[in-house]
């Protein structure tokens, strides 16, 4: 089995490396086409308007100057003889759960191995928070991705599925359970723009995440990672709401409607 490895936190982090550990256990086909800098948040971005660099750095290694998209897709059409098996995305820094599959680069990562043909997974290691000095619990992930994995690989998938794997913030002996989920959502407004001042006096702004603490539903991805259990969701790109279609299609079809002209 030849397996693709590329992620979003760029091709020096500790996450990569815990993937490819990941990796090896399931193959030693391992191909790695990561960003050469953090990519994070970057969703589903292609560069279209400047050149795409790519380094190479040994034997089935690249780096790219660009998105995880960009490097997936100069992987399978470029770098590689022949396309992968298996795409492997992560493991990220930080959890991929609720709304931030939207933007997450290292969802769209595994979406584009998806876009393929591929099947593709995405694997995310929940932190406490952000902070440089914060360690992740690589080991929790790495204890428990392979046996999911060919668990998975076992299993048929629809077409156009990609699987996100999100491991809770706990070590590996703290951790007895594994759920499979559905896509939570937070309540709007966790996501703020900080306005600072520069040293020359103008205004600039930094995203930043509010942090409340908050209630999820049950068999959410949210709720599993809160409560300490590893949360396995099958996405799907297809954003249609079809309930809406439906009711829409009893006002709308056929001839377009026509502007009713107002009194003057």
């Amino acid at each position: 089995m030849r397996i693709l490895l590329t992620n979003d936190d760029g091709i020096e982090a500790e996450g990569l490396e815990c993937l490819e550990r990941i990796a090896r256990t399931l193959s030693d086909d391992v191909w790695v086409c990561a960003p050469a800098v953090e990519q994070s948040g970057k969703g589903r971005g292609i560069t279209l308007t400047e050149p795409l660099r790519v380094l190479n750095l040994g034997e089935k290694r690249f780096a790219v100057t660009g998105t995880p998209t960009d490097c997936v897709v100069l992987a399978v059409n470029d770098l590689m003889p022949e396309k992968p098996d298996l795409v492997l995305s992560g493991v990220n820094r930080g959890h991929n759960i609720g709304e931030d599959v939207s933007y997450s680069g290292t969802v769209a990562g595994a979406l584009q191995g998806m876009a393929f043909g591929i099947r593709s997974i995405a694997l995310s290691q929940s932190l406490e928070r952000f902070h440089d000095e914060v360690v992740a619990h690589w080991e929790t992930a790495e204890a428990f991705a392979p046996a999911i994995i060919s668990r998975l690989l076992d299993q048929k998938w629809a077409n156009g599925v990609v699987m996100n794997l999100n491991f809770p913030n706990r070590p590996p002996e703290a951790v007895d359970q594994v759920e499979v989920t559905t896509q939570g959502f937070r309540n709007v407004g966790e996501m703020h723009a900080v306005r600072r001042t520069d040293l020359r006096g103008r205004d600039y702004y930094w995203m930043s995440f509010r942090g409340e603490k908050q209630e999820h539903a049950e068999g959410t991805d949210l709720r599993a990672i809160e409560e300490g259990r590893i949360s396995v969701t099958p996405l799907h790109i297809d954003l249609t709401h079809m309930t809406s279609v439906n009711d829409l299609k009893k006002v709308l079809g056929g001839a377009p409607p026509k502007s009713v002209a107002t009194a003057a």
